[in-house]
């Protein structure tokens, strides 16, 4: 029953995102005289609907999707009221306001979570001797840039680490201590050590408290080739106790992996596995340091708006950078998720975060969720492909460059090939989620 109640609080905050995505197309729409002929939550057959003062207001079968029907969409009408009859800047702003309806409520969002548990100021957490010398870098130092790019929180670093890389390149970064900036350029750490090829994940309520759940098991990796498995809770290493990821972190800090085997024990629903693995060593770069990117720390009022720009901005980047890294092919078919898979995640991690930090820290959970859903369907819907609000808005900045409509059916064509190969992708999705969410 638990279980189901989190799967209806998921469904309905997916809902919430579209509907404030569709309500800017309709809002705007109203405001520039449109008449919105239908308003929809959801796709295929009506369950519930209403006619209210021209409007048709309903709520489909499928959980997932919506649509704000304008007057003389897509077609060439002269009817008052109708969409095609306005000027180009006014059907400019009704379609960018439904995405910039998702930026808005994230960033309301994020003020939510800012308000309430602060941000990840990215500084400094420690640095060898070695690199100290070198840069000039010290504990508690904040970084403001990496590479050209600003850092605003300690998970824009994290991401760019992340999504990047690090190769034997030089490294630039800006950092601020006691009010004063210094930029350095230095060589990055050459790190060589044993793996055992697994991520976990780290509770934002109390970082490094929370138990030591494993959130990826990297293909081919020492944990994969002994059985580990994603949602797995590592509770003991070489008969040593694993309380939380603290022990554990602190278990292997003082008993480096090597390529000796090692012995993991882990819970995996009601049974407890024992698990023998060999680490593989590997060589790779580093930055140096280590920061902050999960502790959180308040700030003021004034301070709390800026930071709620930059966790939106934080998540954005997040979007793109990661459809870029999927174009170049470094992303997998588990790496994809729709939205099947999305509901079953939100779930999952608020039946964890509920069970081991409580009501409050499971609906935070719940809103960082929400926050990267409207994000990425900002930015996914901007994308210049036909049927998507990008599709529809590189059309009409062609127009204000040539100085003239495309015609109506030459429109109508290009929407509708991208509306079926977007239908396509939907089905590819749907399959692949529910491949991977029931495997």
């Amino acid at each position: 029953m638990v279980k189901l109640l989190e799967i209806l609080i998921a469904i309905v905050m997916v809902g919430i995102v579209i509907a404030v995505h569709e309500f800017g197309h309709f809002l705007v729409a109203k405001l520039n005289g449109v008449t919105v002929t239908e308003f929809a939550l959801g796709m295929g057959p009506k369950l519930i609907s209403k006619k209210y003062k021209g409007t048709v207001y309903c709520i489909k079968l499928l959980p997932f999707g919506g649509s704000c029907q304008m007057l003389g969409e897509g077609e060439d009408s002269d009817e008052q009221g109708s969409f095609s009859t306005k000027n180009v800047w006014q059907r400019i702003s009704i379609v960018f306001a439904g995405p910039f309806f998702n930026f808005i409520l994230a960033f309301l969002f994020s003020l939510i979570i800012i308000f309430a548990i602060g941000y990840d100021e990215p500084f400094v957490f420690d640095v060898s001797p070695e690199m100290e010398a070198s840069t000039g870098l010290k504990n508690g130092d904040v970084i403001t840039s990496y590479q050209g790019h600003r850092i605003r929180v300690g998970r824009d670093l994290s991401m760019y680490e992340l999504l990047d890389g690090i190769d034997a390149r030089d490294i630039t970064i800006t950092y601020l201590r006691d009010g004063k900036e210094y930029k350095v350029t230095y060589a990055p750490e050459h790190i060589a050590k044993y793996y055992i090829g697994i991520s976990y994940s780290v509770d934002n309520a109390a970082p490094g408290k929370g138990p030591m759940v494993i959130s990826k098991v990297v293909a081919g990796g020492a944990a994969e080739k002994a059985g580990m498995q994603e949602n797995d809770v590592i509770i003991a290493i070489n008969d040593a106790v694993v309380s939380d990821v603290d022990s554990f972190t602190a278990y292997t800090d003082a008993h480096p992996f090597s390529d000796q085997a090692v012995r993991i024990k882990v819970r995996r629903g009601e049974q407890e596995l024992d698990l023998t693995m060999t680490p593989h060593f590997s060589e790779s770069y580093g930055l140096g340091f280590t920061y902050n990117d999960v502790y959180r720390s308040r700030t003021g009022f004034v301070k709390s708006i800026g930071h709620g720009f930059g966790e939106v901005g934080y998540w954005i980047k997040s979007v793109v950078k990661s459809l870029a890294y999927m174009l170049k092919g470094k992303a997998t078919r588990e790496d994809i998720g729709g939205p099947v898979r999305v509901v079953s995640e939100m779930s999952n991690v608020m039946e964890t975060s509920y069970r081991n930090d409580g009501l409050f820290y499971a609906f935070l959970n719940l809103i960082n969720w929400a926050i990267l859903l409207s994000a990425n369907l900002g930015v996914m819907n901007l994308l210049p492909i036909p049927a998507l609000d990008g599709g529809r808005l590189l059309i009409y900045i062609i127009e204000v460059i040539r100085g003239k409509k495309m015609k109506p059916e030459h429109e109508a064509i290009i929407n509708f090939v991208g509306f079926a190969l977007l239908m396509l992708l939907m089905v590819f999705i749907l399959f692949n989620d529910l491949s991977i969410v029931f495997k």
